[in-house]
């Protein structure tokens, strides 16, 4: 029956105030065992979102430079015209439709409330694996065979990567700009986001990290990043300056690139990749850069010499500065980020060590019968609404009969 303009924004009101009364008539429920509150939230969370659609509509009624704001001063302006005859025509003209539309639907009943009770029983899907156990436990394997396989990881069994999933102070520079270790990033990221919002649905997670990534952007440009301090650009750094300034005295011994080989190939890859040169190629190659050095400093070399990355800033371009910065910038956001969340789910990685140390002890056998257990309780906690209802019997009859 909204034919006008001010009757859907009236209209619309009336669903804002009817989806808050659901949501307190949830509440209201008691929601029992680690599933129904899951659950509860979640249909809390989804009446959220409706009236967050709701409100917006309303927000467009009501902006002055909308154009559902026009109709709706066209129409308050109709209500008190100037001419009294127009008043009344407009009036009959109303009671015209609302005649009409009675005759169309004669037995629509209005004054009976909403039946909401499908709503507040609805049993939204829990997307859960079941290693997650419906969000009491993480689910990283895939992300932990990424990181074991990976140049960036190392080899390490399940429960030590949960208790290093945040510890990205053993990985080196050059390796974390690099485009695996970023994706593997942004891909834990994904994961412990879309957990986290599984899990605690009614949280406002988005408004965490973008805070966190402006204060990282901020530190990150102030140079305040502990091991960023040169916002990326650094190169290889002091260590490799003073390594090369040994290494070129070093080098006086040497008359020729032919003495040179005579060091051998892996030590002659040792000392290129201290000092961030290429370490790749032939014996005759890999002397050929160390010889180049005699004499001179890192930043006197060409830098097509330096490993990707690894070039001093007095060689690189401004174009390939601003690139390498741009990379470390959102390396160190993803780590800030990945940190937040793993301080946020501290207590589910504890509970995830836990079981994975329990599973470690159990055998097969024990394991089906945890399984079996775990679902006899599923089963109970669906009868314990009539277990505990009271019965009123003075009288001492049995029950049950």
């Amino acid at each position: 029956m909204a034919t006008t303009f001010l009757e859907q924004t009236r209209s619309l009101h009336e669903d804002l105030e009817r989806l808050e009364r659901i949501i307190v008539k949830d509440y209201k429920q008691e929601a029992k065992g680690h599933k129904e509150k899951l659950q509860q939230n979640h249909r809390v969370r989804q009446r959220m979102d409706e009236m967050q659609q709701v409100a917006r509509k309303l927000m467009r009624v009501y902006d002055d430079d909308s154009e559902e704001s026009k109709h709706r001063k066209e129409e308050i302006a109709a209500l008190g015209a100037s001419n009294p005859t127009a008043v009344y025509s407009k009036f009959y003209d109303r009671l015209k439709e609302l005649r009409e539309y009675h005759k169309r639907f004669p037995v629509l009943d209005v004054s009976a409330a909403e039946d909401d009770s499908a709503m507040l029983t609805e049993e939204p899907k829990l997307d859960f694996s079941g290693e997650e156990g419906l969000g009491r436990y993480l689910d990283l394997h895939e992300l932990h065979r990424t990181f074991t396989n990976a140049k960036f990881g190392r080899q390490c069994d399940y429960l030590e990567y949960l208790g290093g999933l945040a510890d990205f102070g053993s990985i080196a520079r050059d390796k974390k700009l690099a485009r695996p270790y970023r994706q593997y990033l942004q891909q834990l990221l994904d994961y412990l986001v879309s957990f986290y919002e599984r899990t605690q649905p009614l949280a406002q997670l988005s408004k965490q990290l973008d805070r966190i990534q402006a204060e990282t952007e901020q530190a990150f440009q102030q140079g305040q990043l502990p091991g960023w301090e040169d916002r990326g650009v650094g190169g290889p750094g002091a260590e490799a300056a003073d390594v090369a300034k040994q290494l070129s005295v070093d080098l006086q011994t040497f008359d020729s690139v032919d003495e040179l080989e005579t060091m051998g190939p892996e030590q002659l890859k040792d000392k290129l990749a201290q000092l961030g040169l290429k370490c790749g190629g032939t014996v005759r190659q890999r002397a050929e850069r160390l010889y180049a050095l005699k004499g001179r400093s890192l930043e006197q070399l060409d830098a097509k010499m330096f490993a990707k990355g690894k070039a001093v800033a007095a060689v690189r371009s401004e174009q390939e500065m601003q690139q390498t910065q741009q990379l470390a910038l959102s390396v160190v956001q993803l780590e800030a980020q990945v940190s937040r969340l793993a301080e946020l789910l501290a207590n589910v990685i504890s509970d995830t060590k836990g079981r994975v140390e329990k599973k470690q002890a159990q055998t097969y056998e024990e394991m089906l019968a945890e399984l079996e257990e775990a679902e006899g309780d599923a089963a109970l906690d669906a009868d314990d609404d009539e277990e505990d209802e009271y019965v009123y019997n003075p009288l001492k009859l049995p029950l049950g009969w």
